[in-house]
């Protein structure tokens, strides 16, 4: 392991905009490597890009549809055969506690090709991930790597507020996403996980473009303070509703779910604050969570008083949550997508991870739209519940 050593140290020594040529230097000293690229995954998670690369560029290669986006896809090394020169080609997936980034792909010699090199391979491309997270404080590189068209500013302020696309723990996985990716504005999600609980808001702030941003932009750090003051959830959307009434007095508002999870137990608290839709998959069973107390929007009113509600979650559980962009959209023939219709992409996508799920649901929405352009961004989390032992 004196080699995955080696290169460890020359990612940690480099420049943040430097890594792919530190990884390339030094997976070609110590490796042999003929070839190393890094590829990022674009806003949409359809396309991976080369990095570096100038913006917006040619070089596209489809998630669906080629060997690096194979690995993405299944989050598991892929080899194949190079250019027939006998060389391997070693696809890697950068991933960041569930959040995936990208593709880090390899050519090697067949004769340095074995699985102790595809073991260390593998964590070299998972600290790599962890760097450029790091990194991207410092530079626009990997963000800009993600683009293959340029995103709005209200889309750019929503990105920037997320606190990834997914993640995981032994107790959950989630994922979630944004469309129209280059074109959002009011949808957003957030989370944050302690040792004993994890604080999940999904949230839809009313109106378009910047107003709606910087609506739901407010929200969600009016939220965050709360949250990391040591504040119940209750209290939490106490704070975020005078937040916003005080800046909007009640002109504008935001529709939001909180839910506070307990690791050890499964026992949810909940305040649905005209919040976006619940589904559950239990069993292989779908069916619409309702129940839940339908509690005023943010800052819709002075002094808005919110309770807490119980709910739980079982080992097995799969939560969707989805935005009214889902709801409201129309087929050609003017036709709403129904309960009917989400209900089996649930069913269709249960074999997904979480983090494919939302994109998924939200590619079936697109095709029930056809060419018609969204009216309205819509929001997709899902949530996988394990439990503890």
């Amino acid at each position: 392991m004196d080699r995955y050593a080696a290169v460890g140290r020359a990612l940690r020594g480099a420049a943040p905009h430097e890594l792919p040529q530190a990884a390339r230097k030094a997976l070609t000293e110590h490796f042999t490597a003929a070839q190393v690229e890094l590829l990022m995954a674009d806003y949409s998670m359809t396309i991976l890009q080369p990095v570096p690369a100038l913006p917006y560029t040619t070089e596209r290669i489809p998630v669906h549809a080629s060997a690096p986006g194979r690995a993405f896809g299944a989050q598991e090394p892929y080899a194949e055969d190079g250019d027939g020169s006998g060389a391997v080609v070693v696809h890697l997936p950068v991933t960041v506690r569930g959040d995936r980034l990208g593709v880090l792909s390899v050519t090697l010699p067949a004769e340095a090709y074995s699985p102790q090199t595809l073991r260390e391979l593998t964590l070299i491309a998972e600290e790599l991930g962890h760097e450029i997270v790091v990194a991207e404080r410092d530079t626009d590189l990997y963000v800009q790597a993600r683009r293959v068209e340029r995103l709005t500013l209200a889309a750019e302020m929503q990105w920037q507020l997320l606190p990834g696309r997914s993640c995981s723990r032994r107790e959950y996985d989630l994922g979630g996403h944004l469309e129209p990716a280059y074109a959002v504005f009011g949808d957003n999600f957030d989370w944050s996980a302690s040792a004993d609980h994890l604080t999940l808001t999904v949230s839809n702030g009313m109106g378009q473009g910047i107003s709606a941003a910087l609506l739901t932009n407010l929200t969600v750090h009016a939220l965050r303070n709360a949250r990391r003051a040591g504040l119940g959830l209750a209290d939490q959307a106490c704070l975020a509703d005078q937040a916003v009434y005080g800046q909007h007095r009640g002109a504008s508002h935001v529709s939001a779910l909180l839910l506070r999870f307990d690791l050890a137990t499964g026992a949810v608290g909940v305040i649905d604050a005209g919040s976006p839709k619940v589904w559950r998959l239990r069993s292989g069973k779908v069916e619409q969570v309702t129940g839940l107390e339908a509690q005023l929007p943010l800052g819709m009113f002075e002094d808005s008083v919110y309770t807490e509600q119980p709910f739980r979650v079982l080992p097995g559980d799969r939560l969707l949550f989805v935005s009214d962009g889902v709801y409201d959209v129309t087929s050609p023939a003017g036709e709403r997508y129904s309960d009917r219709e989400l209900a089996r992409a649930l069913t269709s996508t249960r074999l997904l991870p979480p983090a494919e799920v939302p994109r998924a649901v939200l590619g079936e929405l697109a095709g029930h739209r056809g060419e018609v352009r969204a009216e309205d961004d819509a929001t997709v989390v899902c949530l996988d519940w394990h439990g503890r032992p």
